[in-house]
């Protein structure tokens, strides 16, 4: 994006604004914990009692979303789509980015991707590689083409040429470039755009066989199916037994935090692999080439060109993908953290909204909101645990260590938020069962007691929440506070035989 001196430096402000509230409430919960003690013994009382009613509310959509998801995967979704006049005529492009990605994962993607119930004929392959790794990916390429090309409608190869003007290197600026190639093609096949679904998935992604008939069927039934887009669950399962404990709990976190996002429209985002339609992209000029977050970001570019006038449909069919894994345990670690700060780096988001919703007549209230859900979505997920696991019981240890002080509330707070955690519990405990009951196949390789490490990794939460949650969200956001551009850090796949 370009500025003038005044706009950037508004724009700067705006940047800040996610990191400076972090910051500021850590620094207020220290500073009030010495001056004031019994004040914010009040304040995390309070805190703990919001976050007891968001994990509630948490379980009520964990439930409903559960129920959905039983119900949508037992359905012949393709049966449904015949039924429609014309359903032929629907073409799906799909995107698979890769760098630097051995030959076993893109084998394992297609292997599994020509197993969806869905006629090959009427896809639109494009695999994504970049000049920074052009040796082995038309290498790697070409292995695949050989093997799988000639059962779509078409299989593209493009490459990304390094070091383009304005280009941030990652998937964004990479997706972008394929998608002006694809349009190439497609303008010379003369296929209506309407016709188009888009699907932008990572290498890892592996759809169930009944996702795309699925996608279809809502696309058709919609009464605007170009203004909208298409987010399915995202399942990290793919090597989620052979995954290190810490890597399981981030994964099965994030795949809940979506399964429940998916029954509030009003909150979901694109996340990840996701799906909308080619008219809407071509609309809104692709993928931003020169930020981190590409995924959330297409559907704030559509709610921006469209002034509002844009929706999100969930789907129910999931999507599967790599838990992180590394070749050691320690890779493993780093590359959970690079994961986390790059996913936390969306605040990158709320600068945009503010920006680009205003100028383009975004109604005010559907602004509000928008804004609301990222600033507070963002602050919670870098304040909440260092707050509750460690802030919040610095002003009882200096009040109880201050002679002569003897407060009532001082001797209940303890009990008072053992209480809140205790039943906060209940929340655990049920993701614990849930992550379990939806487990793929345990691979034959591991004994059955896997799956009581399975359940007792879950003990590691509170660790898990402060060092591969709350952390790299706030180093993502004093990066975006400090105008610190951040890096693209393609996370390691490795799959173990």
């Amino acid at each position: 994006m370009l500025f003038s001196k005044q706009d950037y430096i508004k724009y700067r402000f705006l940047e800040i604004i996610p990191g400076a509230l972090v910051w500021l409430i850590f620094f207020m919960a220290i500073v009030i914990s010495f001056i004031r003690p019994i004040w914010a013994i009040y304040f995390i009382i309070v805190f703990d009692l919001y976050w007891f009613f968001r994990i509630i509310y948490f379980l009520i959509y964990v439930f409903i979303s559960w129920r959905q998801f039983q119900k949508d995967i037992k359905i012949n979704w393709l049966e449904k789509v015949k039924l429609i006049p014309n359903w032929e005529k629907i073409y799906h492009l799909v995107f698979f980015p890769t760098y630097k990605e051995g030959i076993e994962i893109l084998k394992v993607t297609f292997e599994n991707f020509v197993k969806i119930n869905y006629p090959l004929d009427k896809f639109i392959i494009v695999l994504a590689g970049e000049e920074r790794d052009k040796e082995n990916f038309f290498k790697n390429a070409e292995i695949i083409k050989k093997k799988f090309g000639d059962k779509f409608y078409k299989f593209l190869i493009t490459l990304h040429p390094q070091n383009l003007p304005g280009d941030l290197a990652g998937k964004g600026s990479n997706v972008a470039w394929a998608g002006e190639k694809a349009k190439e093609f497609i303008d010379q096949e003369k296929i209506s755009y309407e016709n188009i679904i888009v699907s932008s998935f990572d290498l890892d992604s592996c759809p169930y066989p009944q996702y795309f008939s699925c996608l279809s069927y809502k696309y058709l039934t919609h009464s605007n199916p170009t203004r909208v887009s298409y987010q399915p669950l995202i399942l990290f399962h793919n090597n989620i037994w052979d995954a290190p404990a810490f890597a399981r709990i981030v994964a099965n976190g994030a795949s809940f935090w979506l399964l429940t996002e998916l029954v509030k429209p009003e909150r979901l985002i694109t996340f990840s692999s996701h799906s909308m339609s080619f008219k809407a992209l071509v609309d809104v000029g692709f993928w931003q080439r020169d930020i981190v977050n590409e995924d959330s970001r297409i559907y704030l570019q559509a709610i921006a060109y469209y002034q509002g006038n844009y929706s999100i449909i969930p789907i129910y069919i999931p999507v599967s993908m790599d838990a992180i894994l590394g070749k050691t345990f320690w890779r493993s670690m780093v590359g959970i953290y690079k994961q986390q700060c790059r996913w936390a780096y969306g605040a990158e988001n709320f600068p945009f909204m503010v920006w680009y919703f205003k100028r383009n007549q975004v109604p005010f209230l559907k602004r509000i909101h928008f804004y609301w859900n990222q600033l507070e979505g963002s602050f919670f997920w870098a304040v909440a645990p260092i707050l509750i696991f460690i802030l919040g019981w610095m002003p009882l240890l200096i009040v109880i260590n201050q002679q002569g002080i003897e407060i009532a509330v001082t001797q209940t707070a303890p009990n008072i938020l053992e209480i809140i955690m205790n039943i906060s519990m209940v929340g655990l405990f049920t993701i614990s069962i849930l992550s379990t009951i939806i487990l793929p196949t345990r691979p034959q390789k591991y004994k059955k007691t896997k799956w009581l490490l399975m359940l007792l990794q879950w003990i590691f939460l509170p660790f898990v929440l402060i060092i591969f949650s709350a952390i790299p969200a706030i180093d993502a956001q004093t990066r975006l506070m400090m105008g610190r551009p951040f890096a693209y850090d393609v996370t390691e796949k490795v799959r173990k035989s």
